[in-house]
Order: structure tokens, then sequence, then C-alpha cells
């Protein structure tokens, strides 16, 4: 179970090179439910996602490369290029800072994952957080995909 909330980020915090960092590459094979191929650094994998926004199923299943690219072909819409910076908050929690490539440079998505719905509901994100899009469809990778969501 993934308990995640997201929020939007006009800014991005001084001194990101001090952070860990990931390339991450991600094609959708479908969009309802979500079957989703990354590859992250020099890893693969195939995720599941179920229903839901905040709260829902993801299964992770590792691939090989030779598997990722045999996929990627069959993917539909834009295939997504972003650097995830993991930033540290208390409490053991990771902010994941995700810094889109084209044709989505310029957004910026920060998400926090929970270790229950309960944690979840009473985050208090820090002051350069922006909008709160955990319960926005719009701003789910799976829908950045489709070429005609663009913004």
């Amino acid at each position: 179970m993934e308990i995640e909330k997201k929020y939007l980020i006009k800014d991005l915090p001084e001194n990101l090179e001090q952070y860990a960092f990931h390339k991450i590459e991600q094609a959708y094979l479908n969009t309802d439910p979500v079957v989703r191929i990354r590859k992250q650094d020099d890893s693969y994998l195939l995720t599941y996602k179920g229903k839901g926004l905040m709260v829902r199923e993801e299964y992770n299943l590792p691939l090989n490369e030779a598997s990722y690219l045999h996929l990627k072909e069959k993917a539909d819409g834009v295939i997504l290029s972003k650097t995830r910076y993991l930033l540290p908050l208390d409490n053991g929690l990771t902010i994941e800072l995700d810094v889109f490539d084209a044709p989505y440079e310029g957004l910026y998505l920060a998400e926090v994952e929970f270790p229950d719905e309960d944690s979840a509901n009473h985050f208090l994100p820090p002051a350069w957080f922006g909008e709160d899009v955990t319960f926005s469809k719009t701003y789910h990778n799976s829908n950045l995909s489709n070429p005609d969501n663009r913004k």
C-alpha cells in the first residue's frame, strides 16, 4: 500500500546538488489500471498501481534492461523523464522532489510517503511547498503521460 501526499513547487530550494538524486525515465503501458515501467539510474521496474489518490495499492516487479526496452516500445503517450531529489524530513520522512524534463520542464512536484493515513492527514508541509494536489488526478504521472493532457 502506498500512502503519499503530493504538492506543486513554485521555486526550487537552494543547493539541490547537495542531496542524493535519481535519474528516472518512465512510460505507461496502461493508465486504468496503471501499469508503468521505470528506469531509475541502472535499475528497472514494472509497477501496477490500483485506484485511489492518497492511498492506493502498488506492486513493483524487477525487470532487466532488455525487458524494459522491449516494453518501452509498447508504451503509450509521453515517456516522462525527471530528476528525483531526496530531501530528508523529520520523523524519518523524505521529500521526493521531481524536476521534470521536456515536455514538462518547469514542473516541480514534491511527494512525501507516509507509514499510515493518520501521519499523512496530520502532515504540515514545509513553507516552500505550494498547492496540495494530492486529490487531483491532474498531476499523476500517468495523466501527464497522456499527450492530450499536456499543460
